[in-house]
């Protein structure tokens, strides 16, 4: 295999196993503009990617806890899980 090339991870490019898949693109194009500042240019890409998966790890788990299959929902189903979640907090 040729150095440089890069493989992706089917769980990173997939909707359906990555529901922060748009928070994953932009950050990395961040790193791709900025690679040599990427810390501090992309801080705030990496700390919503980092809400992100935190989020979903979470409902992944409770599903799990409780017997609800799948485990990780359907991409049609993501919104109206995060508005039922966000819903929780204006309370």
């Amino acid at each position: 295999m040729p150095t440089g090339k890069r493989i992706q991870d089917s769980r990173l490019v997939s909707p359906e196993n990555n529901p922060c898949l748009k928070e994953h693109g932009l950050s990395m194009k961040c790193i791709e503009e900025n690679y040599k500042n990427k810390n501090e240019a992309c801080g705030a890409y990496f700390d919503n990617y980092k809400a992100c998966k935190k989020f979903w790890n979470n409902v992944y788990a409770d599903r799990k806890r409780r017997g609800v299959e799948p485990y990780l929902p359907p991409p049609d189903e993501r919104e109206k899980i995060k508005s039922d979640y966000l819903s929780q907090f204006k309370k």
